[in-house]
């Protein structure tokens, strides 16, 4: 763990100890954390099991359930559907990526608009910022929506030729053919063990 993490422990009384400032804190403090881009670690007191990810899924939770929910209960199912599927690992990284590229757009948005002038004032720069995405939000939802739908798109489209690629390779392949074990051998007569008048007729023959 690099010495700039911030480490917190969290106890069995759900309590999160900020090993930093010696004192208990709250998910909204946790939270304030990732807002101003300090790095953290999570740990369990007892065992030192790393326990970021779910402290970070509780506070997704909560801003869920606040009234402004991110993700519709569509795009939730469809993601569930991932889970345990083939392209897991790549949807986790396909949405990875477009987030980084979602904000590295908003950045550039920023610049762009403000030119720069502002930057000396971190808190005026963030008030103007805020300022103008609502005069322009229905533009910039417009462009993040085409965005998102272009982007979705091409990974249906990938998606669709890994499955023409898996179904050309393996259609190649001729797989052996397995005689049924019960079935005759080659040259053999096909027959049905003799039954007792089969026998008779053969006695009446013989006399």
């Amino acid at each position: 763990m690099s010495e700039t993490t911030r480490l917190i422990k969290k106890y069995p009384n759900r309590r999160l100890y900020d090993t930093a400032t010696s004192s208990y804190i709250t998910l909204a403090d946790v939270k304030k954390l990732v807002l101003e881009q300090i790095a953290f670690r999570v740990i369990d007191a007892k065992s030192n099991e790393d326990l970021t990810r779910s402290i970070l899924l509780q506070i997704i939770l909560e801003e869920e359930s606040a009234g402004a929910p991110m993700f519709s209960s569509d795009m939730l199912s469809q993601i569930i559907r991932f889970y345990g599927n083939a392209m897991q690992g790549m949807m986790g990284t396909y949405l990875e990526k477009n987030i980084q590229t979602f904000m590295e757009i908003q950045r550039r948005l920023q610049e762009q608009s403000l030119g720069g002038k502002l930057s000396d004032n971190p808190m005026l720069n963030s008030d103007a910022w805020s300022q103008f995405v609502k005069m322009q939000g229905p533009a910039i939802q417009g462009l993040m929506t085409s965005y998102l739908e272009q982007s979705a798109q091409t990974f249906l489209e990938m998606q669709q030729q890994l499955q023409k690629q898996a179904r050309n390779i393996f259609g190649a392949f001729q797989f052996p053919t397995f005689a049924n074990p019960y079935s005759p051998f080659a040259g053999e007569t096909a027959g049905k063990p003799e039954t007792e008048s089969g026998k008779g007729h053969e006695t009446e023959r013989k006399a």
